[in-house]
């Protein structure tokens, strides 16, 4: 009589049972050993801190090149903070007397220009758990939204609910600047979404042992919680900081002034104001002071000029243009552009003020209807014309685009 040979049920006993050469296995054996490779498999590919490879800045540098055009600046800030972040954890578990403190960075630059992009490609080469959040969705304890907390559970889900080694990763908190304060007046409501979360992020930020819902969500008396030390989480901080250079104008211009005032102004570049940013003028946005004190890297992000556009539409490993040739390779169509036509997108990126974003959408209404029909009338080659790409634009809704 047949039967499982891991188990030794019988045919009738089992829903179903599988020959080998010499054996058999039934479908409950076949289940528990997927279990087991699956919990082999988590184990092989969890964080080990001790096989840690340490890449220098320069190799850091090198690799956000291949994605992120310019920036040259902010690129150095950010290799050197996870560099030292690297050689912080191997310092840390070497049990060395004189300890280095994290330095927690915020970058600060127009939008479109390449924080948040930056932030995915440096995901993309580390081998420390990291997570990018929200902080436009953080709200004071109690209220309606996430907690600050919800952050450090994004923490662990990357680290697969490994908490040594969530303890030593890289969170990106992204959009920074929409927890500003929202007023110098004190008021008779509470700034629940701006300076209250501002506080609660204080004790994450230079270190505390935190205890976190492991789903997420809201805290309840009887929901076990995960302790975690915040301690060794490098935080870096992005955001547009939208007005901020009225700020820094009016800073500047309080400076100069006496004998040397006319040559200082013509010394500051206006059309980049961003560059000469310090807390300062971060406190007046409405950053608290305890907040910007654990945010001792500051940097700043260029604007995107018209060369920087050119080349963001083209060489980037994962360009706007090797993305829509990819996309009508599958169906087996070649597609090329005319080089009149990249310049014209540029361009129009560059005339709307859409910023780097802005380069995807103008693409997108040029290649709407040659991405419907490509693929059923087979075409084996499509080039993109200077007129075609201007007939596409001049017809569109160019108040939507603008908008966009």
């Amino acid at each position: 009589m047949d039967k499982c040979s891991f188990c030794g049920r019988a045919r009738k006993d089992t829903n179903l049972l599988i020959a080998g050469v010499s054996g058999h296995i039934c479908d409950s054996c076949i289940e528990q050993a997927y279990g087991i490779l699956e919990e082999e498999f988590k184990k092989n590919n969890s964080f080990d801190m001790k096989e840690l490879k340490l890449l220098k800045p320069a190799e850091i540098k090198n690799f956000l090149d291949l994605y992120v055009i310019g920036q040259d600046e902010a690129k150095k800030f950010l290799s050197v903070a996870v560099y030292n972040h690297y050689k912080r954890l191997m310092q840390h578990d070497r049990g060395d007397d004189v300890e280095i403190e994290k330095s927690n960075i915020i970058l600060v630059g127009e939008t479109g220009t390449g924080k948040t992009l930056l932030a995915r490609t440096i995901a993309r080469m580390l081998h420390v758990p990291f997570t990018i959040v929200d902080a436009t969705v953080l709200t004071e304890a109690g209220y309606v939204g996430e907690d600050i907390e919800s952050i450090l559970t994004r923490l662990l889900q990357a680290a697969d609910y490994n908490v040594e080694a969530a303890e030593k990763g890289i969170v990106f908190i992204d959009e920074i600047d929409k927890i500003a304060r929202k007023g110098d007046n004190p008021s008779i409501t509470r700034d629940v979404s701006g300076e209250g979360v501002q506080q609660g992020l204080l004790k994450l930020l230079e270190g505390a042992i935190v205890n976190v819902p492991p789903q997420g969500g809201r805290k309840h008396p009887e929901q076990k919680m995960i302790p975690v030390n915040t301690k060794n989480i490098l935080f870096i901080c992005g955001g547009a900081f939208d007005g901020i250079e009225r700020k820094i104008g009016q800073r500047l211009n309080t400076k100069v002034v006496g004998y040397m005032a006319s040559k200082s102004k013509d010394q500051i570049d206006t059309e980049n104001l961003l560059q000469y940013i310090t807390p300062q003028d971060l406190k007046s946005f409405g950053l608290i002071p305890e907040i910007i004190g654990r945010l001792p890297v500051l940097t700043y992000l260029h604007p995107l000029k018209r060369n920087t556009l050119r080349k963001i539409l083209t060489e980037p490993k994962n360009s706007i243009i090797k993305q829509y040739e990819k996309l009508f390779d599958i169906d087996g169509i070649k597609l090329s552009f005319d080089e009149e036509v990249l310049d014209y997108i540029v361009d129009k990126a560059v005339e709307f003020k859409l910023g780097a974003r802005g380069l995807r959408s103008i693409c997108e209404t040029i290649m709407i209807d040659p991405m419907f029909e490509a693929p059923s009338i087979k075409k084996k080659e499509l080039v993109i014309s200077i007129k075609f790409a201007k007939d596409k634009i001049e017809h569109a809704n160019i108040a939507l685009l603008k908008a966009s």
